[in-house]
């Protein structure tokens, strides 16, 4: 159907939708981008695509939070969606900037004299920017926590590398360890802050999972090597280490050093909440067609069951164990997040005084693409 006069009368609307590939591959966008042509029928709207990866100044340019996003950019003043309900938010909008450019269209054609509805037009447009001004408040609050919480991460993050380098430097001095195995712990450990590194310059720009690579990958010697970088931590301590990785443990879709870190976060609370002559286990087991289960046990002080859900949160620490240990209290919630990235889940299973188990899935790989 074609526009009607009426339409070509209106004010126009110019909007920008920033979206990667993967974004318009989805659902959501496929559907606001059918919905955005049938509105051209009744609204005089025109519309382009821009790719984040390709104009990143884009994020920047318009304090953008997260993407896929739709931006207002003409008539004043700007407005910005994102979300997963960006159609739903534009729903709400298209009739009251559908009235405006009527009222904005009537007024021009009448003599001063005969202006009477100049002051309501007036008073829409205030309203209008009040709204707008309002959702730009919520979108930079929510940019900062969004900052702020990523910051906090990847500096949690450098801990890891840093403690497995401290470790090592640690057995070397004491000849615990042969130098061309130190050298080799170094070098990796290095690469890893590097990365890090790398990382803490994207968040500010980019969503924290888009930084993940995952492939195929075989997690039997992540978890060695996790173990052999952690050895300060249970050598002459009478600790008793189990493992349990069967032979035959398919290939996960995961990315290698997120994996490896968030293994190493869970050891590494193992063995310090875990007394001289204790015991600490790891376990890998194929539990379904789909996922592989990663399981971290210890007999410390245990976790109190009104505790087990928050300490997945940010800036958590238990009382009975803030005073024993340093820290930001963001371990687990960068394992949460991780694990949650890679479509897994974590949870804790525990009794006050009888130690606690940590596991997290992780899924098979099955031939997906990167």
């Amino acid at each position: 159907m074609p526009p009607t006069g009426d339409n070509e009368n209106q004010q126009g609307v110019s909007l920008l939708l920033v979206a990667g590939p993967h974004h318009l591959a989805g659902p959501d966008v496929r559907g606001l981008l059918s919905f955005l042509e049938e509105q051209k029928h009744t609204f005089n709207i025109s519309f382009s695509i821009a790719d984040p990866q390709k104009q990143p100044e884009l994020l920047e340019l318009h304090r953008l939070v997260a993407t896929p996003a739709l931006i207002k950019l003409d008539p004043a003043p700007k407005q910005v969606f994102a979300g997963n309900a960006i159609q739903r938010q534009l729903q709400n909008w298209l009739p009251r900037w559908q009235q405006l450019g009527m009222v904005s269209g009537l007024s021009s054609s009448l003599n001063p004299s005969d202006s009477a509805g100049g002051t309501s037009q007036r008073e829409m447009q205030l309203e209008d920017q009040l709204l707008v001004l309002r959702q730009e408040n919520e979108t930079l609050t929510s940019r900062l926590g969004v900052q702020e919480r990523l910051l906090r991460m990847v500096a949690h993050e450098l801990r890891t590398p840093l403690t497995a380098a401290n470790l090592a430097l640690q057995s070397y001095r004491l000849e615990q360890i042969k130098t061309d195995r130190f050298f080799d712990v170094m070098d990796r450990r290095l690469e890893d802050i590097e990365q890090l590194s790398h990382d803490l310059l994207e968040v500010g720009s980019t969503r924290w999972e888009a930084l993940f690579n995952p492939q195929r990958l075989g997690l039997a010697p992540i978890a060695a090597e996790a173990i052999l970088e952690l050895e300060k931590l249970w050598v002459n301590r009478r600790l008793e280490l189990l493992t349990d990785v069967p032979s035959d443990l398919p290939d996960v879709y995961a990315d290698q050093r997120r994996m490896r870190q968030v293994i190493l976060n869970l050891l590494e609370n193992a063995l310090k909440f875990t007394p001289d002559g204790g015991q600490v286990s790891l376990k890998l087991l194929h539990r379904t067609s789909q996922w592989v289960q990663v399981s971290v046990s210890d007999s410390g002080p245990g976790i109190p069951t009104e505790e087990q859900q928050r300490i997945f949160q940010d800036r958590v620490r238990l009382p009975q164990t803030a005073g024993q240990t340093s820290g930001f209290g963001v371990g687990l919630s960068v394992c949460r997040r991780i694990v949650e990235v890679h479509g897994g889940r974590i949870w804790v299973v525990s009794d006050p005084g009888e130690g606690a188990c940590f596991h997290f899935t992780v899924p098979i790989w099955r031939g997906q693409s990167s």
